[in-house]
């Protein structure tokens, strides 16, 4: 995670196209890495335990007595907390997915237009906009 990915290049449409910016689409896009893997966690701690607990009678029984039917039922007798379960594993293979994606194949292209773009909107914007003193400082 701390070694730079694939260098960005910009395209032509973007008059900034200095070393500078490349950087800036950088940090930019690690800030984005660093986002979704604050989300995945967030969801770890706050709606997997709570799903945990809704669930603790059936772990209870499952430590006795595993079979996967009773794990099924366990599931299936609460919808809430196999929602939450499901969300918070999905969201962690998603962020996976994406990243590893990231890590071998380089970003897509529409994927560096869009962070392209973002930088050039806050670079236009300033230090007010929030992202500033992380990207462009």
């Amino acid at each position: 995670m701390d070694q730079p990915e694939e260098p960005l290049t910009t395209d032509s449409e973007f008059e900034n196209s200095d070393a500078s910016f490349i950087q800036q689409v950088q940090r930019l896009h690690k800030l984005t890495v660093y986002g979704r893997w604050l989300f995945v966690g967030c969801l770890w701690l706050i709606i997997a335990p709570v799903s945990f607990w809704d669930l603790r009678a059936e772990i209870s029984l499952w430590e006795q007595y595993f079979t996967w039917v009773a794990v099924r039922y366990g599931l299936f007798y609460h919808p809430l907390s196999t929602f939450g379960l499901a969300f918070c594993i999905g969201m962690t293979a998603a962020v996976l997915v994406w990243q590893s994606r990231n890590i071998l194949l380089g970003l897509p292209q529409q994927e560096k237009q869009r962070l392209e773009k973002q930088v050039y909107r806050i670079r236009q914007q300033g230090p007010t906009h929030p992202l500033w003193k992380w990207v462009c400082d």
